[in-house]
């Protein structure tokens, strides 16, 4: 297995594993072709795909804001998990982030997503109970006077 940069090319083989993956949070806007795109451009050091055999087994999107490191849409192909594979993508990132000057990183994991949930849990990402995590969607209409 080797761990490499993620390229654009690799969108259509990503976006399919991502679909297998039981519990994945994807959206319309930022997982498309074009959003990932915006991404790779804006965080081209911090993406990796895991090769075995010429095909991608899997994967892990991460990028900063200048102080923080954010980890998104890691996954492995199913039949290859347990095999060390996300954590050799972890440390990709990790590593990655480091070299430019990021020290704390943080990730957002479904509730019902047990598995994702106890990998995070092993890699030493702690629970935070303290905050409230809100979003605002800016592609869809949002009504504030009801």
């Amino acid at each position: 297995m080797t761990v490499r940069l993620m390229t654009i090319d690799d969108y259509d083989e990503i976006y399919a594993l991502w679909l297998s993956c039981k519990g994945m949070g994807l959206n319309d806007t930022d997982d498309t072709r074009e959003g990932i795109e915006r991404f790779l451009k804006r965080n081209p050091d911090t993406n990796f795909v895991a090769e075995e055999d010429g095909r991608i087994v899997g994967v892990i999107m991460a990028g900063n804001d200048g102080r923080r490191g954010y980890i998104y849409h890691t996954a492995v192909r199913e039949e290859c998990r347990g095999r060390g594979i996300a954590t050799e993508l972890v440390k990709a990132v990790l590593e990655s982030f480091k070299q430019i000057g990021i020290s704390k990183t943080a990730l957002v994991v479904f509730g019902r997503n047990e598995a994702g949930n106890a990998f995070w849990e092993k890699m030493g990402f702690t629970l935070r109970t303290d905050i409230n995590y809100r979003n605002l969607a800016l592609t869809e209409i949002v009504r504030m006077d009801t």
